[in-house]
């Protein structure tokens, strides 16, 4: 152990043993299982933050790393590498905050809202429900965003129809991941990208082959159920949207123009443009566009960048219900403080475990007895679910597991493209029906719809459960035959090892 680290990292190294690479995860889980599962299950108090159970554990790590006579200059050089590594993807959470603040105060994303609760049909109030959210999430990047918007709004829709909540809310939720999944602007979906150092937008078009079919199976479901268990239509309902269609159009002016921003990330993305210019390009074309077709001051353009966007900037605010307030009261470059600060941790805490090469130590004593690339696959995929049930965070499931499996990927020649899919298939997907996580417990606060009701009803991640393992099987979409250029990379590593 004490040469290959040496020839790994240029540094000599003390004797480094697998019980020294398993301690700091012990610890880790340790905090998890007591922070996360323990306090708000059992004992009835606040789950410990993340950014602490991370910071706790990089403390750990740290000492024990001492304690075995590393010295902290080789500490503290191997923590720096990894969040230099990271921070493309620190840079891209604070340039989804700007533009979701610059599309706001544009008009770009109320119109978008707006013409979404325009479509909104009592008659096909569950397809549309898993439609709307789909387009908004896609725009935006957010599935938290979109169940907290529009989501809410659908759900008001359907409770004055008379519409089964849990099936509404089920596609509800089911639209937002699958947009958010997709879309380049999602904080999720980058990190897993980062994690397994992977183009963004081979990510993407990666992560198609097992969400595509999934959607196809939730929306024909949905389609399904609004025949077997129609909603009542009444003037209520359209009366609800109205109103808050009404309240939109008075904050904003719309126009044809305002789709420029959206267009310019859709094609960045098809034409595999740098993900960071792109969306800073997007943002400068919102702010044009807030000048010339908005009624607000130059100086709240300016700050809606920074702080986010404010209903009290627009000059009809007073009359405005506070419901728009929870709509678009968001954004910034402050916006996604929380996943950057965690980010950082992980980061920290990984670049620790990277002096004793702990993660693909570990997996090859947990994952040794894997010897095929479909097995391989379907262990991130245990790994993934295991990891997130546990830390109730996919950003932690991206570089937990992405860490752990890169070279062994690597190493039996399939692409990490699959790794990174693997992670958000039953990571992000799956995060949403385990009781427990922080992503379950917003949603049932967001629409105020038990967990019990709509979970059986999260068509997309369930066809999702089944379709990820399936392809990985029968080797439909693992891509194979391509080759990249870690492969050779990760065999030495793993001939070394």
């Amino acid at each position: 152990m004490q040469k290959m680290n040496e020839e790994n990292t240029g540094l000599v190294m003390p004797e480094v043993r697998f019980f020294h690479q398993l301690l700091p995860m012990m610890f880790l889980f340790m905090l998890i299982g007591y922070g996360l599962i323990l306090r708000p299950n059992f004992l009835q108090v606040d789950p410990l933050p993340l950014e602490l159970v991370f910071l706790l554990a990089s403390c750990f790590s740290i000492a024990q790393l001492m304690m075995m006579g590393f010295n902290w200059e080789d500490i503290q050089t191997a923590v720096l590498g990894k969040i230099t590594r990271g921070f493309p993807a620190i840079m891209i959470l604070f340039a989804i905050g700007v533009i979701i603040g610059s599309w706001i105060i544009s008009g770009t994303m109320p119109m978008l809202v707006y013409w979404g609760v325009k479509i909104i049909d009592p008659s096909y109030i569950y397809i549309i429900a898993f439609i709307v959210p789909i387009v908004f999430s896609l725009m935006t990047g957010t599935s938290w965003g979109s169940v907290g918007t529009v989501g809410v709004v659908i759900i008001g829709v359907a409770t004055t129809v008379q519409a089964d909540l849990g099936i509404t809310a089920g596609a509800v939720i089911g639209g937002a991941y699958f947009g958010d999944k997709m879309s380049p602007l999602s904080d999720t979906t980058n990190i897993a990208a980062i994690a397994t150092e992977v183009d963004l937008y081979d990510h993407i078009r990666s992560m198609a082959n097992t969400t595509l079919p999934s959607a196809l199976v939730a929306g024909i479901g949905f389609t399904v159920m609004g025949f077997v268990s129609p909603p009542e239509i009444n003037a209520e309902a359209t009366e609800s949207a109205s109103q808050v269609t009404a309240q939109i159009s008075q904050l904003f002016n719309f126009h044809i123009l305002l789709l420029l921003p959206p267009l310019i990330v859709l094609f960045g993305s098809l034409t595999r443009k740098p993900p960071l210019p792109v969306l800073m390009f997007s943002s400068l074309s919102a702010i044009l566009l807030a000048l010339v077709f908005q009624d607000f001051r130059f100086g709240d353009v300016l700050m809606c960048l920074i702080s986010g966007f404010d209903v009290n900037m627009s000059v009809n605010a007073g009359d405005v219900a506070p419901s728009m307030g929870t709509l678009f009261n968001r954004g910034g470059l402050y916006e996604l403080n929380g996943p950057i600060i965690f980010t950082i941790m992980v980061f920290i805490f990984i670049g620790s475990l990277d002096l004793m090469n702990a993660m693909p130590s570990i997996v090859r004593k947990v994952f040794g007895f894997v010897t095929t690339k479909a097995g391989l696959i379907l262990a991130s995929l245990a790994a993934s679910v295991f990891t997130n049930a546990s830390t109730s965070n996919q950003s932690a499931t991206s570089f937990i597991v992405g860490d752990a499996f890169k070279s062994k990927f690597d190493s039996l020649g399939v692409p990490r493209k699959v790794l990174s899919r693997s992670i958000e298939d039953y990571g992000t997907m799956v995060e949403n029906i385990i009781p427990w996580t922080s992503t379950a417990i917003f949603v049932s606060a967001a629409t105020g719809v038990a967990y019990a009701d709509y979970w059986h009803w999260q068509l997309l991640a369930l066809a999702n459960i089944v379709v990820a393992p399936m392809l990985a099987i029968l080797g439909i979409g693992c891509f194979y035959d391509e080759s990249t250029g870690d492969e050779s990379t990760g065999d030495a590593e793993e001939a070394g090892n």
